[in-house]
Order: structure tokens, then sequence, then C-alpha cells
């Protein structure tokens, strides 16, 4: 099929119905995510994901309000500030009665045909909607203004593809399983009986009863008299049978409110747009956010990858640890649980590697794609290590560390047998099936790494990052160790490191460009581009100090730095493509990354020039949600970004990104022994006179701070202390 695109190896969905071709509203809770037309409804045209999704399949592929024969008109629309529920505004189109009065009384020459009207905004319909354990909850409220009584008609149309997700996204399949419908005087109950033996249904059931229903419809006909509103509710239920109420519907939003509206910690600045943009992302987090068996982990993004990523999972909860350790807490739980524990060349697995994805649909269950326990990539599982570090510094907390120790022997295991393939002390990836991934790092799209002529890199590949991984992992692995009565282990996994480090700057350095190799290939020859990874390096502080300036200047020079944010590939390389997945589009998350190790390596200027881009961009977009990516086309003045079409919105290591690139110009650490708030150097960007941080907690202690800017340097002082924690400034 021409008109499939391709990304991540994957097919997606048609280029011909792009995301941005029309704005979507997004809400997602616990396996439950929805994406709705502006309407608020699932339309037949449009976008092709949109829909309502429960663990992995399309329960509603269509679900739409009709008042009287058609659309009504949108007034507004939008998504909640906590992304507790969709709040639509609607009136009437002028609506003809051919044989009543006309409004404005008798004609002079007598009746005329096709004069009566109900003249538009007579009625203002608000609908609200919201996602709750495992079921859509809808509320239609119908007022009339007019001065004369009306005979309306309300109609709901519904239907139910069970499309897999993998379908969604433009994967064909043979065949399918059996639908079938049941109709009572109040409910639809859609079926369908799928080829893994597994029975989905979306039972739909009214709170008033309808003068017709159907397997695709429900009509309901009203007098509206004047001054007189009309409630009704319903639920589309794709775990149980819970009937409509109005006092279900308020208590249930109420929990969810409450839930999605709670933090750890509270941030406000002197930019109200600034804090706004942190608004949007907590709430996204919060919202992403999802109780797994083993504890919270955040999925990835809406609307392909609503799922466990490792990757995805573990990166969003480094850049969200200072707020929220608990975020990585489940991460490290889930992935744990989830550790390979034998080869399986379909899965990509090995001993000790660390989760890639899971997924739950019908495609996955029968093996016909070969994500529903998937381990292809080559950096979650050192990335597992540097967030079992870097919680550790964080909290102390030795009970986490006693029972994951296991594990992380397991994945240093995986990294120094599996991992590292030819015993040059460098990880390397090459998938073990045709089904899998062919590049198994973040930019694993399958064109993403080449050479300079622009030739495609073949493996085994040896990736720059995922050796800064490795190195920042087995070092921060080694304080455990020490701490767990360990000693001899930690000397060698420093030995390891700082091996590792002198390695890598003989064989990845390129001394003309003055930056590191994107990746070593088959042959240990080096893809000589100039590309955001090493900004990864400086990151894991893996870089030679005494090289990290010049590391800096190829990340923020004309070609990589777009004025919005590093791309991911320099332009004028042979790929660059600023349109391209990663070749030359703009990730916040690897922004954040690149300007965390910019501030690591004391250019922290350099770290608020990437803030400042991102923050303007997000800005620029709807609900200032910062999408997975967006192209990578020249800053224009007077223009936004240019979005990438089919982008997730929300997605979670773009959400964190804004924590992150915050911490990195303040400066700020969390230390858990003993408690110390540790602040490297702070600075604010342009656009903050000053940043309260209200909440932050470490080692049984609390604090409140402020920072305000000074002609030369920035100020801080403590609000409330309570318990006995150090404050400590490094300038």
């Amino acid at each position: 099929m021409s008109d499939i695109i391709r990304i991540l190896g994957h097919a997606y969905v048609l280029a011909t119905s792009p995301r941005v071709a029309g704005r979507t509203l997004t809400l997602k809770h616990g396996d439950t995510f929805a994406v709705f037309d502006r309407y608020g409804d699932v339309g037949t045209l449009g976008g092709g994901e949109q829909g309502i999704y429960h663990r992995g399949t399309r329960m509603l592929s269509h679900h739409e309000f009709h008042l009287g024969p058609q659309r009504p008109l949108l007034l507004s629309s939008t998504v909640q500030e906590h992304n507790a529920f969709v709040a639509v505004d609607l009136t009437n189109p002028d609506i003809p009665h051919p044989d009543g009065p006309h409004p404005d009384g008798p004609h002079p020459d007598g009746p005329q045909r096709g004069e009566c009207i109900t003249p538009r905004g007579t009625l203002h319909v608000f609908r609200s909607e919201f996602l709750y354990r495992g079921a859509l909850h809808c509320r239609t409220r119908v007022y009339n203004y007019g001065d004369v009584g009306l005979d309306l008609d309300l109609t709901f149309l519904f239907d139910a593809d069970f499309a897999d997700v993998f379908e969604v996204r433009g994967v064909h399949r043979r065949r399918r399983g059996q639908s079938w419908t049941e109709v009572t005087d109040q409910a639809v109950g859609l079926h369908y009986d799928g080829l893994d033996g597994i029975r989905r249904r979306t039972r739909l059931d009214f709170s008033v009863k309808p003068a017709e229903i159907g397997p695709t419809q429900a009509r309901f006909s009203r007098r509206l008299d004047p001054g007189t509103p009309f409630e009704l509710y319903h639920i589309a239920d794709f775990e149980g049978a819970r009937r409509p109420s109005a006092t279900g519907f308020a208590t249930d939003r109420e929990k969810l409110e409450h839930r999605l509206s709670s933090r750890p910690c509270r941030i406000e600045t002197s930019n109200q747009q600034f804090n706004h943009w942190l608004d949007r992302s907590t709430a996204d987090l919060r919202m992403l956010e999802t109780q797994t068996p083993d504890g919270p982990y955040p999925y990835a993004g809406v609307p392909w990858y609503s799922t466990v990523f490792g990757r995805d999972g573990i990166l969003t909860a480094l850049e969200y640890l200072w707020i929220d350790p608990a975020m990585a807490r489940g991460v490290l739980a889930t992935l744990a649980a989830n550790q390979a524990t034998r080869e399986s060349a379909v899965q990509d697995a090995d001993p000790g590697k660390i989760l890639h994805e899971w997924r739950e649909g019908e495609m996955a269950n029968l093996g016909e794609v070969p994500y529903g326990c998937y381990y292809g990539s080559a950096d979650s599982t050192p990335l597992f290590l540097m967030l079992a570090a870097a919680y550790w510094r964080r909290t102390g907390d030795r009970a986490v560390m006693e029972g994951l120790w296991p594990n992380i022997e397991a994945a240093l295991d995986w990294i120094d047998r599996c991992g590292d393939r030819d015993g040059d002390g460098f990880v390397e990836y090459a998938r073990k099936g045709p089904e899998g991934l062919a590049n198994q790092g973040w930019k694993d799209s399958e064109d993403s790494i080449m050479h300079a002529d622009g030739r495609l890199a073949e493996g085994p590949i040896a990736l720059v990052e995922v050796q800064a991984y490795v190195y920042a992992g087995k070092l921060g692995v080694a304080d455990i160790a020490d701490a767990l009565g360990r000693p001899d282990q930690a000397v060698l996994l420093r030995a390891q490191a700082e091996a590792l480090r002198a390695a890598f700057e003989t064989a990845f350095w390129m001394e003309d460009l003055g930056t590191y190799a994107l990746a070593l290939d088959g042959d240990k020859r080096p893809c000589r581009v100039e590309s955001s990874n090493p900004g990864h390096a400086l990151y894991c502080g893996i870089v030679d100090p005494g090289r990290a300036r010049r590391v800096a200047d190829s990340l923020m020079g004309p070609e990589m730095f777009s004025g919005w944010g590093v791309r991911t590939l320099a332009e004028g390389e042979a790929r660059y493509n600023p349109m391209s997945y990663h070749d030359g589009s703009v990730w916040p998350h690897d922004n954040a990354i690149i300007a965390a190790g910019l501030a690591r390596y004391g250019m922290a200027d350099r770290a608020r020039k990437v803030l400042e881009g991102l923050f303007d961009a997000a800005l620029a977009v709807d609900l200032n949600r910062l999408p997975e990516l967006f192209c990578g086309f020249p800053r224009q003045g007077g223009q936004g970004p240019t979005l990438y079409p089919v982008a997730c919105i929300p997605q979670a290591w773009s959400a964190a990104s804004a924590f992150l690139l915050l911490q990195s110009v303040l400066g700020l650490e969390l230390i858990a022994d003993p408690p110390t708030l540790l602040f490297r150097r702070p600075a604010l960007p342009d656009v903050l006179n000053r940043v309260e941080i209200h909440g932050l907690a470490v080692g049984g202690s609390v604090l409140d701070v402020i920072l305000n800017r000074h002609p030369h340097s920035v100020g801080v002082n403590v609000l409330r202390r309570e318990g006995d924690i150090r404050i400590r400034m490094e300038m």
C-alpha cells in the first residue's frame, strides 16, 4: 500500500489523514484512551486514529451526536486543565419547519413554506465526557433559550470495528474474528469474538429510554419548553455493565479529578505561561501514568504507544525523578518483574535483558506482531541500571535496592555477555528475527543509522549513547554495591567503566568534526555524521572534559540547532530531512537530555538556550503540550514550529522534558544520604525572574524554596524547612 508510511519498521496510519489535518481531543485512564474530534465525537471522517481504545483494541470506531438530522454547530471545545474530561459547547444551526408558524409572526402575504425556522443559537448543548475504570462516561445537556417550545430529536450514532491498534496503524490482517450485536430497550451490546479466544464487548447504556434504538443508533424525542433543560447520561462500558446516572457521573468524575490534580511537588514561577506549560506537563504525566500490578508506570504516548515501553518509561522517570521518585520505583519494579529469563529469537530476548514493550491486543496475543512481550532494544538494560542508581541517590531506599539486586546483576551479566557480542567492550545490537526492529536504540526507525555518504550502517551496531549509558550505569551501580556490602564488585564495576571510557574516546571521537560518531558499524567503522546522540554522552558524563565544549559547539551550531531545539541530524548530512522521524526532526526529550548534559559540563548558558527554544515551541502548540517530535525546519519569525503529522500527543518523555530542563538550568539535585538539596551554578532563563518550589521531599525532610534573579547571580531562600536537610550551593 503506497499510502502507508513506515516508522520504526512498522506501517502507520495513512499519510492522507494525518493528525494535524484536524485538532483532536485526547483522554486516557488506565488501559483505556480516546481520540475525539473537536466535537467530542469519534467520526467516520478525519484522522484514522480516532476512536475509544481499551487494552490495545478500538472498542468504539464511531460515536457521534446529532441534533435533529445533522451535527450541531461547534462553539468551543477543550480538554480540562487536569485532563479529567472533555468539555464541548454546541448550538443548533438554522432549523427549518416548513409547516409550522413563523417565529416572527404571520407573513403579510400568508404562510410561506420553508420560512419557519428555529434560528441558530436558540439551543445550547453542553457535552462532557471522561474515561474511568474501563468505560466512557457521557453527559449531554440541552437548554432552550428560545421563547417557544420545540420538539427535538437527539441521536447518538455508534459502531465498533474492534480493530487491533496495529490494524489502525495500517497493518493488514487476512482473517478476523466474528462480530455480533445485542439490543434491548435501553442498551446495546457490541460484541467481538477474537481469534485469540477473547470476547471483547462494548455495552452502551442510556439513562433514559430511547424512542428508537438499534444496532448503530439511539434516538431520543423530547418536547423542550423555553428555559427548560434536558439531561441525558450514557456509558460505553468495556469491562462491565454499569448503569448511567447523574449521581454516578458526578461521583466518578470527582474521584478522577482528585487523582489527576494531586501532585507531590508544586512549582510556581513569575511567568504565567511557563506555569501553564508546567501544569499541562504535570497533567499529561498524571494521565499517562497507569497502575500496573507492580506499581505506577508512565505509558509512552497516545495513540500509538499507550502501553509499557522500557526505554520511554525509564527516561520519563529520570526526567521526573526530582519531582516524584514514586514513578521511578514503579518503573523499576515493573521492568524487573518482566526481565527476560530465556533466549527467544522472536522476542529478541536474552536472560537479563530489559523489556522494550508489551502489548495486549489480539494481534500480539496471536503472534501476528512480535510485540506481546518484546525485548528488541539495546539501551533499555543499561538505562535500567542508570535509573536504579539515580533512584538510590535520590531516595536511599535500601529495601528497594536489595529487592532489585538480582535484577541488577542479571542486567550487568547481559551487558557483558550478550550485549557485547564480540568481546570488544562495547554493547552492540542486531535483531534476531526478521520481524524485529532493525535499529534498537531510541532512534529505531529503519533509516536512522547511516554513514556520511548516506549508506545505511550494517550491524551489529554499537551506538554512541548506549556506551555512555553502560558507563553511567556501571558507575552508579558501583555506589549501590558499596552500600549493600559488596565492595569487590564496586571496584570491578568502576574499573570496567574507566576502561570503557578510554576505549570510547579512541573509537568514537572524530577530531575533524569535533564530536563523537553516531555509531560503529559491524566492521567497527565509525558513522561519521553529526547527530544529537553525543548529547546523551554529555548527560552520562563519559565525555572527556577537554572535548565537551567542542561537542556543545556541534550541538548548538546552526546546522544542528533549529531555533526551537537541537535536530536529530545536522542540516547538510546526506540523509538530512527536517520532516523525517529521526533524520533532522526535533524531539523534546532528546533536547532535555542534551540540556542536562550541557549543564553538567558547566554550560548552563547553552542549556538555557535549549529550554527557551522548547518553551517558545510549547507556547505555539495546542494546550502548550509538546508533542513527541516536530519538524526541524529553521525557526521563522512570527511562525510556530512545523508539526509532524503522526506524532503522539501527549507523549510521556516529552511532557517530562519540562522538568529536566528546569532542573538543569537550576543545577538542582536531591541527595538522600545525608539529606541534601544541592544547587550547582543555578541560573534562570530570561523568561523567569522567580521560581518557587513547594513540597520538595528527600530523606524524610520537606522544603519550600524560592529562587530569585539578581543582576549577576541567582539567590536561593528557604520558605519552609521540615526535618534535617542541608542546602548546598556550588558556584
